[in-house]
Parts: C-alpha cells; sequence; structure tokens
C-alpha cells in the first residue's frame, strides 16, 4: 500500500522499515547463535524433526560409547585371567619336567624325594596363583566366575556371557601327586599332562571370548562415528554458510536502516508547504 506523504501523524513507511529491520536482526542473532555453538539446532523451535532425531541419535551414540567402555573392561579382565592360567601353565610344564626327571631308575630316594618337595612347593605356588587372579577384588579362576554378563551393546539382547574355569591344585587333579618313588613319578607325568590339557583348554576358551570382544569392540567403534557422523549431518552448524548469511543480512541490515532514515526524514518535507 502506497504512503500519503503529507499525513504525517503515522509515518508507515518507517514503521514498514523498522519491521524488517526488526526481522533481519533477529535472523542474525540466530546466526550468530549457530556460530557461537556449533550447531544448526540449538533448541526444538528451530527444527522439531530434527531436534528429536538428533536427540535420539545422541542417545544411541552415548550407549555404544558405553558399550564400548563395557567390552574393555571385559578385555581387561580376560587380560587379567589369561595372565593367571599362563603362570599356572608354566608351573606345570615345570612340574612335568620333574615329573620325568623322578621316573628315570638312575635317581636315589633322596635326590626324588629332593624333587617331590620342590614340585609340592610349585603345587603350593598354583593355588596362590588362583587366590591373587583377581579383577574388582573378584576372584576370576577359582570356578566361580561363572555365566557373568557384560553388556556390548546399547541394546539389551547385546550381551556377551563370560565362565571362566577352576584352575585350583584340586580342580586339577594335581594336589595329591608324588614324586617319593618311580611308580608314582610315572602317574604324576600322566596326571600333570591331563592338567596341561585341561588348563589348555581353559585357555582356548578365553582366546575365544577375546576374538569375540575384538569383534564387538571394531564393530562398536565403526557405529559410533556413523552415528556421530548422521547426528552432526542433522544438527551441527555449516560455518561457511552460517557467515555467509551473516553477511548478507548485515548488507541488509545497514540498507534498512537507510532506508529508516530517509523514511524518518519524508514528512519533514511538509514544512515546505508553510514558508
Amino acid at each position: 500500500m502506497g504512503a500519503d506523504l503529507s499525513r504525517i501523524a503515522a509515518n508507515v513507511p518507517a514503521m514498514q522499515n523498522i519491521s524488517t529491520l526488526s526481522k533481519i536482526s533477529d535472523k542474525i542473532a540466530g546466526h550468530q547463535l549457530r556460530l557461537a555453538t556449533g550447531k544448526r539446532i540449538n533448541s526444538p523451535v528451530e527444527d522439531p524433526a530434527g531436534y528429536m532425531l538428533a536427540r535420539g541419535l545422541e542417545s544411541r551414540r552415548r550407549g555404544l560409547d558405553q558399550a564400548l567402555s563395557n567390552v574393555s573392561n571385559a578385555q581387561n579382565i580376560l587380560d587379567v585371567a589369561e595372565g593367571g592360567y599362563s603362570n599356572i601353565m608354566d608351573i606345570l610344564q615345570t612340574a612335568k619336567e620333574k615329573a620325568t626327571q623322578a621316573a628315570d631308575g638312575s635317581l636315589n630316594s633322596t635326590q626324588r624325594t629332593a624333587i617331590n618337595d620342590q614340585v609340592s612347593a610349585l603345587i603350593t605356588e598354583v593355588d596362590e596363583i588362583v587366590d591373587m587372579t583377581t579383577f574388582n577384588d573378584t576372584a576370576l579362576i577359582d570356578g566361580t566366575y561363572s555365566a557373568t554378563t557384560f553388556q556390548t551393546g546399547e541394546q539389551a539382547s547385546e550381551t556377551l556371557s563370560v565362565s571362566l574355569g577352576d584352575s585350583d591344585s584340586a580342580a586339577l587333579g594335581i594336589n595329591s601327586i608324588s614324586l617319593s618313588s618311580q611308580a608314582s613319578a610315572n602317574a604324576a607325568m600322566t596326571t600333570i599332562a591331563t592338567a596341561i590339557d585341561t588348563l589348555s583348554d581353559r585357555l582356548k576358551d578365553v582366546g575365544e571370548y577375546k576374538v569375540r570382544l575384538q569383534s564387538k569392540q571394531a564393530n562398536l567403534e565403526n557405529s559410533v562415528t556413523n552415528t556421530e557422523a548422521v547426528r552432526s549431518t542433522i544438527e551441527d552448524a555449516d560455518f561457511a554458510k552460517e557467515q555467509m548469511e551473516v553477511m548478507k543480512l548485515q548488507i541488509l541490515q545497514q540498507t534498512s536502516l537507510s532506508s529508516l532514515s530517509q523514511a524518518n526524514s519524508a514528512p519533514q518535507q511538509i514544512l515546505s508547504l508553510f514558508r
């Protein structure tokens, strides 16, 4: 609608310029907020659907991050258990060597007794290793660590159940071996060989768990990256675009200010009628 410059009670052009200037200033403030926060969506009012989607993706990413931490904890536990099993395996290998030595007919009873005492001390060490192999004060290889569930994903169904076999001297069947005679040394060789096979099976289980955890870790890391990439595309600001918009609006702001100044000076032309 055209303005009648001879009516000065209402300066319509100035009012229109003020309204335009206010809208431009609001837009500039919005873009500057995005530049300050680094986000395109700072509140639901800016993009309700995008805001809801971004929050859902953020929730999933945080769940994946925690699952990744859980996997790391599980790997640490298995590393401790593997260390305990490996130390016991070294002892069993030494015990097998000593049993083989004691079974030889060239040794006398005194020598076999000395070897038997040495192996008895090694068997005691096995039980001490079992007692010391713990994580957060929880025993790992004494047979009580059974069906422990690790949350390895952000869904309730994404879990891994871990059971670690008992490896104390009684469970391995070596708690009552004797090397005091050639016959008992021969029997001990078989008993220790069976214990080595049993412990090897325990170590195999740990290895399989670790392989599964490594696979889960790789999948989680990939999911975290992809989820964050999608969230960023939806929610994060494009700095180049935002800065370009600010510059364009600042030019419009300056032209609006100039137009407002002209609109305010227009009614003064009426004074010429009274000269």
